[in-house]
């Protein structure tokens, strides 16, 4: 089976970063992985390398949150200043249906050597007083319509906190989508999210 696979690291939380137990070391990148980091003031919008388009938080699609993740809001500042090597958390399963934003085409390339649907340039920030807000591209290299599904999993220290499937919308001929995929609520630390294509395959 083709598949792709990225990660990306978050940095740490502003507030965090001045608890003790805080530090972690990077996650060595597996063979092949994208991966991407934040500064821990986050970012301000999302540029897409290939086509130069740019989009912000504020016109990012909200329609994939569950109402539990609409409706969270962490804890103080002082609650957050915890060492996230003793989280304990459940690992919850989510199935989203994000609506993606179009950011041009691409010439068909599909072929022995190209996969006929890549993700790439991975984002990962914490959105203040919501959740963790992961961002993606995929790419249809291929002459076809195509209905991408995605598997993302957050994790804190290599243990998942979310495990999220990704159902798309169909993605035309030569089309690129950014999608976001939303994580859990950021009172729960997370440090990386890793998403590999499902379907095609």
């Amino acid at each position: 089976m083709k598949y792709s696979i990225f990660s990306a690291v978050a940095a740490t939380l502003a507030v965090a970063a001045a608890s003790p137990g805080f530090a972690q070391a990077p996650g060595a990148q597996p063979p092949g992985a994208v991966g991407a980091g934040v500064s821990a003031n986050g970012i301000t919008q999302f540029k897409d390398e290939k086509t130069g388009k740019v989009w912000t938080p504020e016109n990012v699609s909200k329609d994939n949150q569950t109402p539990q993740q609409q409706a969270a809001v962490p804890s103080t500042s002082a609650d957050k200043a915890f060492d996230p090597n003793s989280q304990t958390v459940g690992t919850q399963t989510v199935v989203q249906r994000p609506r993606g934003n179009l950011m041009g085409t691409v010439p068909i390339t599909a072929g022995p050597s190209v996969p006929s649907v890549v993700i790439d340039s991975p984002w990962l920030q914490a959105v203040p007083q919501q959740n963790w807000l992961s961002v993606l591209y995929i790419t249809n290299n291929s002459a076809n319509v195509v209905d991408p599904v995605v598997g993302c999993v957050f994790t804190n220290g290599g243990r998942p906190v979310q495990d999220t499937r990704v159902v798309l919308s169909p993605a035309g001929p030569g089309e690129r989508w950014g999608v976001p995929v939303y994580g859990p609520p950021v009172s729960t630390f997370v440090d990386r999210v890793t998403c590999r294509l499902l379907s095609p395959a």
